[in-house]
């Protein structure tokens, strides 16, 4: 009747086989399953966050998840460099309330005698010019390897009131010319940044009522002490 027909759903995703993938490992079909080591969540993020970090346990890891955001881009709607949250990326996935899918993650965690290690990373902090600090693409890897390695715990974190974050020292920097300032820039706690950055979490949360599960907010207070060194306000 001269409309257009779309062939597919605009939110619709291109799937194939898990057997075409170079890195399919034979074990996917194994009754035991293949081991999962790690979990790495991440967000695009001007500032605030850090370039990587690992959570100190499953439930911590659980919160980090939940508060997972990135800045818009000009190729998405809204106002550019608005804060949009979406909670293990699975916002526009998630066909019930995210709070019990928050749940459902935290009571995984009480059901596995080894849990996987959870990270966050962030690939797009930018300096006060607005340049990208980290080179990003392939050598992404190098913060990929630092992951693993902790996976294998054959090195040790530093501990921070974020996370856990690799030590200069750990990360391969072979082939490239990274000073420690850029280094130190990559994981600096700007106090104005995350003042900002706890209350608009909090108000994400204060979305979910009393659905929200008591570990979230309970990791939410921890964090906040852990930065600003008192209690957060009512």
């Amino acid at each position: 009747e001269g409309k257009t027909i779309l062939g597919a759903h605009p939110n619709s995703r291109f799937t194939a086989p898990i057997s075409q993938c170079p890195t399919f490992s034979q074990k996917h079909f194994d009754r035991d399953g293949v081991k999962i080591s790690a979990i790495v969540f991440g967000g695009r993020r001007n500032r605030t966050a850090p370039l990587v970090f690992e959570t100190r346990g499953w439930q911590e890891g659980v919160y980090v998840g939940a508060t997972m955001a990135s800045e818009l881009t000009a190729a998405q709607m809204g106002q550019l460099g608005q804060v949009r949250r979406d909670p293990m990326a699975m916002i526009p996935f998630c066909g019930y309330n995210m709070a019990e899918y928050f749940r459902h993650w935290l009571n995984m965690g009480k059901k596995m005698s080894k849990p996987p290690k959870i990270f966050h990373v962030n690939w797009f902090k930018r300096d006060e010019n607005g340049k990208f600090i980290w080179p990003g693409y392939g050598d992404n890897m190098r913060v990929l390897s630092w992951i693993i390695n902790r996976c294998e715990e054959v090195i040790r974190p530093d501990d921070t009131p974020l996370g856990l974050i690799p030590k200069i020292e750990d990360i391969d920097f072979s082939d490239i010319q990274f000073s420690p300032d850029l280094w130190h820039k990559l994981f600096d706690i700007n106090h104005a940044e995350w003042e900002q950055e706890m209350d608009d979490r909090k108000k994400f949360f204060d979305r979910f009522g009393d659905s929200l599960p008591k570990e979230i907010l309970e990791e939410h207070k921890k964090l906040f002490n852990r930065i600003f060194g008192r209690a957060v306000s009512a």
